[in-house]
């Protein structure tokens, strides 16, 4: 059984460059205990693509999913809704 529940929905939009990006993923548990990474990622508005990731162990699921965050972050994508600041080098505090 899962610790805790772990959802992401993230996107990144450029209008400059006509993008408009979502990235999904999820930790569940399978039928069989193990722990899936689920990713979803593709265009606003459509289905995307999909792909899932089993572990034997919780924590190794938990590490690429936040793996993943941080390269998303790099990347330029954010919470929805949440505006993209100029100068993204910055921590936002």
């Amino acid at each position: 059984m899962l610790a805790q529940p772990y959802q992401l929905y993230i996107e990144r939009r450029d209008a400059s460059r006509n993008m408009a990006r979502f990235y999904a993923m999820s930790i569940e548990q399978t039928l069989f205990g193990q722990a899936c990474l689920i990713r979803r990622w593709g265009r606003i508005g459509a289905y995307g693509q999909t792909m899932q990731h089993s572990f034997d162990r919780e924590d190794e699921a938990v590490k690429l999913f936040l793996d993943l965050l941080r390269q998303k972050r790099d990347r330029g994508y954010r919470p929805k809704g949440k505006p993209v600041s100029p100068d993204s080098s910055t921590p936002e505090g």
